[in-house]
This record gives structure tokens, sequence and C-alpha cells, in this order.
């Protein structure tokens, strides 16, 4: 969880009136680097809002979705690690299974657990 904006317009005022930013850090118990990175963005931007991350995607697999989509339609019984297999073979790209996993489960697709054929009978 992200700052308050109280606390970023509290810590720039102590800077702009001559403190240094790592004393404002230790003044308000925040790291310093943070002090410094909104001291800065301050004096560069006039701004002490945080910067919106929204819009960014942070998957390693959104550059691929359209062929992994795709790949479900024409072969929805493939397990997790033959999509990752694929993924390695066809498109040089190496990805861990909770990436893969995560993929999917945004896309609404789930892996069910296939049960056996057949059970030995009893002796």
């Amino acid at each position: 969880m992200g700052y308050s904006n109280d606390l970023r317009v509290r810590v720039i005022q102590v800077v702009e009136s001559g403190l240094a930013a790592r004393a404002a850090a230790r003044q308000f118990v925040i790291g310093d680097s943070t002090a410094i990175r909104w001291a800065r963005r301050w004096r560069e931007t006039g701004s002490f809002e945080a910067k919106s991350n929204r819009g960014q995607s942070r998957s390693p697999l959104k550059q691929h979705e359209e062929w992994l989509l795709e790949l479900m339609r024409r072969e929805p019984d493939l397990t997790l690690e033959e999509i990752q297999q694929r993924l390695r073979d066809v498109r040089q790209h190496s990805a861990g299974l909770g990436s893969v996993w995560r993929f999917f489960d945004r896309h609404g697709i789930s892996f069910k657990k296939k049960r056996s054929r057949s059970r030995a009978g009893s002796a």
C-alpha cells in the first residue's frame, strides 16, 4: 500500500524549508530513497502524488496472449507443463509454471485434474 498524499506533502514541505531529504525521511520514519524520490519528483514536475501504475501489464506472457489463447482453443487438453514446453519450443520464451497458470486464470481458463481411467482390482 502506498503512502498518503498528506505524508508526501509534509515531507516535501520540510525538504523545501531547507532540511535534507534524508533528515526528513528520518523525521517521518520513511526510507531515505523514498524521501529523495518525492523531493526530486516535486522539483522536476511539481507533483507530489504517486505515479499511476494503472494500465501497465506485469505479465511476461502478455506479448504471447493471442497465440496462447488460440493454442488452448485448438488443444484444450494441454497441461501447464505442455504449454510451458510449447512456449519454449515454438515462441522461444521461457516462463515459469506459475506465470502460465496466472495468465490462464486471468482469462478464466482452468486446468482440471484428470481422473485415472481404471483402478487396479482387489486381490
